[in-house]
């Protein structure tokens, strides 16, 4: 259901800007364990050799408040040495001695992990809870913005704009190439306002990775500069402001999946996608096609869906409580009675049918498509198109025809080094090509 404009946000967020949380000014105020920074400061300082403590700090995202009582003490320790000193912190470096290499080696047995130092797990579950969904309300006005430029049954909308503000999952299905995913990705331009994300959190010592740069796009990031770190009222650049994500899993969605991922060889984690998606938007692709069956799924969900809330356990045993404020969609081709049970499909909410467009809808997606791709739209090639092929093969019409086959016209053209041109038998050529039809 994609036309050739691209999406606008919403832009008249009801809520006040957000910020970053304050930066910490002494080691207890970052909530991290002293030999937790030694160990970090030593891991970093073994694989980046001599650093200026400044270029430290933009490292691990702690001021000089934090580092120096750090440093002081691995001083002491003699596990590093400062090699020069002058005006300011920028002329101050520090290179581990032998005794801190050593050290550093074991610490890297342990974990490989050595960038911004995390957050503690009680600073990350507080600003989830903070930056809840459920603060965020919607109205027939701002998904009618949203979806301003996309061609969709107003009936869908009013729909999918009461399914976002019911704080419940979304179950949307219909046939393969009806739009769902889509859809479903351009819910998140309906969330206003941006969040902060961690680099990492730390539970019982063990780092879990949280940002991910395929799902987090930061919106306002600090600089990294002497200056800054020398300032008293900077914010926690251990924090990003980010769009509320949207994370996706399709057929490769297993139980493991939804688990901490502990890499054997780095020896720390990275948190699964509901958990990246916290604040946001998941997307369970293709329900039904997965390895695991729903009811598998909705065992291992019963409880986030239903309390909002999650528990994950580390490779040591260790086990603990993390928010799950997540939109959950799932969208499938599959009927919602060939999936599972009543008990599966109450727990799910709103189910939401994605079908055959009318050819009003089909025609205004085919002109976008013929705009982007600037091939001249032709009213009798389109006919031909509606009455010799769909109609007379049964090929329903839906969204993404007008693109998959518009972009074949458009390969031969380029191919044969002409303009791309609207005819009857470009597009029979593109059509037999995409249905294999003889």
């Amino acid at each position: 259901m994609k036309t050739a404009m691209q999406p606008i946000s919403t832009t008249d967020s009801p809520c006040e800007p957000r910020q970053l949380p304050p930066a910490p000014h002494t080691v207890e105020d970052t909530g991290l364990d002293l030999l937790f920074l030694v160990e970090l400061l030593a891991k970093i300082l073994f694989l980046h050799g001599r650093m200026s403590i400044a270029a430290i700090s933009c490292h691990v995202k702690l001021p000089n408040s934090v580092l120096e009582p750090v440093f002081a003490f691995m001083r002491q320790e003699r596990l590093c040495e400062m090699t020069s000193r002058g005006e300011g912190s920028a002329s101050i470096f520090f290179q581990l001695s032998e005794t801190g290499r050593n050290r550093a080696r074991e610490y890297l047995q342990r974990s490989h992990y050595a960038g911004p130092a995390p957050v503690t797990l009680d600073a990350y579950c507080a600003q989830v809870e903070s930056q809840m969904l459920g603060e965020v309300h919607y109205t027939r006005e701002s998904v009618t913005r949203v979806f301003d430029r996309i061609v969709v049954q107003d009936a869908i909308l009013d729909q999918l704009g009461a399914a976002m503000n019911s704080g419940r999952s979304i179950f949307i299905y219909g046939p393969a190439g009806s739009g769902k995913t889509f859809i479903a990705e351009m819910l998140v331009n309906l969330l206003p306002d941006n969040i902060c994300v961690p680099y990492a959190i730390a539970v019982d010592d063990e780092v879990i990775q949280i940002y991910d740069p395929l799902i987090h796009h930061v919106t306002e990031q600090e600089t990294c500069t002497a200056n800054l770190l020398e300032r008293k009222d900077t914010a926690d650049i251990r924090w990003q402001l980010c769009k509320r994500p949207v994370a996706i899993s399709g057929g490769e969605l297993t139980l493991n999946t939804l688990d901490l991922e502990f890499d054997k060889t780095t020896r720390y984690y990275q948190a699964p996608p509901h958990v990246k998606a916290n604040n946001g938007i998941y997307i369970v692709d293709d329900l039904g096609h997965q390895s695991i069956t729903p009811r598998e799924l909705m065992n291992r969900w019963i409880v986030p869906l239903d309390r909002r809330r999650d528990y994950l356990t580390l490779h040591t045993g260790y086990k603990f409580r993390i928010p799950f404020d997540v939109k959950v969609i799932f969208s499938s081709n599959m009927t919602p009675e060939n999936l599972a049970d009543d008990a599966f499909l109450r727990r799910l909410g709103y189910k939401i049918y994605f079908g055959a467009m009318s050819e009003d809808q089909y025609c205004t997606i085919f002109r976008h498509v013929c705009e982007e791709l600037s091939i001249p739209f032709s009213k009798a090639a389109f006919k031909h198109l509606l009455h010799e092929r769909h109609y007379k093969e049964g090929k329903p019409l839906l969204a993404c025809y007008p693109r998959d086959l518009l972009n074949q016209v458009k390969d031969l053209a380029m191919y044969e080094r002409r303009p791309a041109t609207l005819t009857n038998e470009a597009l029979d050529w593109a059509w037999q090509n995409y249905f294999a039809t003889l």
